[in-house]
């Protein structure tokens, strides 16, 4: 079975992009299923009910988030009802909705999701380690086929996470700094890593926002609002073949698709 992953979603020129590419792979590819990281996907900050609904609407399956899913708060009760929309494990105890669940393909096995953020340079949360652990644990129960969002700056803590649970799921993709890394590979357990997928959205810009805005702030140091970029959208991502018996990665290929 193959799985599609897609980095950061932003704004509407990256919703654009899915729109256009994701029923297109699920064709030529024979994709199977989508995981989509949808943080960023309103104006760049967060997502909303509708936005959901839209990239649902196009073949997404299941979206994970990061520490930007706060950003609008009506999607808590959405989170709270709607499990296909995750948030990282290891914030508190008591905020809205979950960080890992197990999904039945229409026509396949089980697949498992789990969304954990990073600690290094990010929001001080549990131990991403200890809390991944006991939810691979409860997965494995459900199907071998687990992959996990490790949604995180800094690329040793990523790079961390896939060797620390190589044999146990099936991939670990990177998210959050919407550059997409050069790394692909496959663990010697059957572990797929790629540090971070990169973003999907406005390729013309610095991660997502316009050049002129973010050159000024650097030039001047003086408040800047940040607005969206629409240049040159582009998906970034890849796409991990599965054996479905044993949940181990057969290979994993990046994408970078463009828009016309």
């Amino acid at each position: 079975m193959k799985v599609l992953l897609i980095g950061d979603i932003v704004g509407k020129p990256g919703r654009r992009a899915v729109a256009t590419v994701v029923p297109r792979l699920k064709r030529t590819e024979g994709v199977d299923w989508t995981i989509a990281n949808a943080e960023n996907a309103a104006g760049g900050s967060g997502v909303t009910p509708d936005i959901a609904d839209e990239l649902y609407a196009t073949g997404v399956d299941v979206l994970t988030s990061g520490n930007h899913i706060w950003s609008k708060k009506e999607i808590f009760e959405v989170m709270n009802r709607d499990h296909r929309l995750l948030r990282p494990i290891n914030y508190p105890n008591g905020v809205p909705g979950v960080g890992a669940w197990s999904y039945q393909l229409p026509t396949g096995p089980r697949i498992g999701v789990i969304n954990v953020m990073g600690r290094v340079f990010m929001d001080v949360c549990e131990c991403p380690f200890r809390t991944t652990t006991e939810a691979v644990e409860r997965l494995r129960k459900e199907t071998p086929i687990i992959f996990v969002d490790m949604h995180a700056e800094a690329t040793s803590e990523k790079i961390a996470m896939s060797w620390y649970l190589d044999g146990r799921v099936t991939c670990v993709f990177g998210t959050h700094t919407h550059v997409q890394t050069a790394d692909e590979r496959i663990l010697p357990g059957g572990t797929a890593h790629i540090t971070d997928l990169g973003m999907t959205g406005p390729y013309d810009s610095v991660i997502g926002r316009r050049t002129d805005q973010i050159l000024q702030r650097f030039l001047t140091h003086m408040p800047v609002k940040f607005e969206m970029a629409d240049g040159n959208p582009q998906l970034h991502g890849a796409i991990v073949d599965v054996d479905p018996a044993t949940g181990r990665a057969v290979s994993i290929r990046r994408v970078q698709e463009r828009i016309t």
